[in-house]
């Protein structure tokens, strides 16, 4: 689910919590990122399950247009509540028995947040089309599913600002979350089980292992780091180099003398990129400069130690 990049983000969210409060130590920011990583998969499964609470609920306002003898012409819920895609989710086995395990509970205590994106949807001139058809495809099911995740779900400020309340980390996560879940329900199948994927998380994975080590290293030679970039940064007063910035150059030049079996390539580009979303512009251009810098000084001096073809 999540990809090296995401990683390497929250190596830094983690290294900025720690160089600036300078408070905790070295296992406690170990320990806080395996919870992060984990915690991943939490979210994943909450969405899933908000999913569920959203038919639920559906199938509680048909029964209740029906008791107040509704015109079925009328009743507005009666389509979603057939939904395959939304039905094969909420009755999925393995969906149940994780809600069950991890007692995922909030959306049925705090079901405004369900309710309210409910009623968006029905109001939508996209549901309100659906509700027309007389049979829709399973293509329709799953376009109207992911309409209602993408557009409604994800852009509600109350959802993200609740998401953001149950678990401290869950903000950053939500965004890749998001886009893996809008994945997985383009390619539902209703007659096969295994289609809807738990990909339930391991940090003793070789990519987690990669992200702690990375962490590790940072913090264990930091000195030597800042010397690093001190050197290629003697023009800038170091007082005003941001914070972020340091952190994402001082990660760079850790994966350069310490992780041989990374592409010399893959850690400029993944910082570069990396310093697009969460730096300034002129940020960027600096961060691009001192690492352009420091290679070109590592390859004069041999100090790339990279083991493979194609790695520098």
């Amino acid at each position: 689910m999540l990809t090296r990049r995401h990683l390497r983000i929250k190596v830094m969210q983690s290294l900025y919590s720690f160089l600036q409060n300078r408070e905790g130590s070295l296992v406690d920011e170990v320990n806080f990122f395996k919870k992060s990583y984990l915690n991943t998969f939490s979210l994943y499964l909450s969405l899933l399950a908000f999913l569920k609470s959203t038919f639920d609920y559906a199938k509680d306002h048909t029964a209740l247009e029906r008791d107040l003898r509704v015109k079925a012409s009328s009743l507005n819920s009666v389509k979603l509540v057939q939904n395959n895609i939304l039905m094969f989710i909420a009755g999925h086995p393995v969906l149940l028995n994780y809600i069950k395990k991890r007692k995922i509970k909030f959306w049925e205590l705090d079901f405004d947040y369900v309710r309210a994106n409910f009623d968006a949807l029905m109001e939508s001139d996209k549901y309100k089309h659906y509700a027309l058809l007389k049979s829709p495809t399973l293509e329709e099911d799953k376009d109207l599913i992911s309409y209602f995740f993408k557009e409604i779900v994800a852009q509600s400020d109350r959802f993200y600002e609740y998401i953001e309340d149950k678990e401290l980390t869950w903000i950053d996560d939500l965004p890749v979350v998001n886009t893996f879940l809008v994945k997985i329900l383009a390619h539902i199948d209703p007659d096969d089980v295994n289609s809807l994927s738990f990909p339930e998380m391991n940090i003793a994975d070789q990519d987690p292992q990669f992200a702690i080590e990375l962490m590790e290293k940072v913090i264990v030679n930091d000195d030597l780091l800042t010397d690093e970039m001190a050197q290629r940064t003697e023009n800038w007063d170091r007082d005003r180099i941001a914070l972020l910035d340091a952190i994402m150059i001082k990660m760079a030049i850790a994966e350069l003398l310490f992780f041989p079996s990374i592409p010399t390539k893959v850690t400029l580009n993944e910082y570069i990129e990396i310093s697009k979303d969460y730096s300034t512009p002129k940020s960027n251009v600096f961060i691009n400069g001192v690492l352009d810098k420091i290679i070109k000084d590592f390859e004069t001096s041999g100090r790339l130690n990279k083991a493979g073809r194609g790695l520098i």
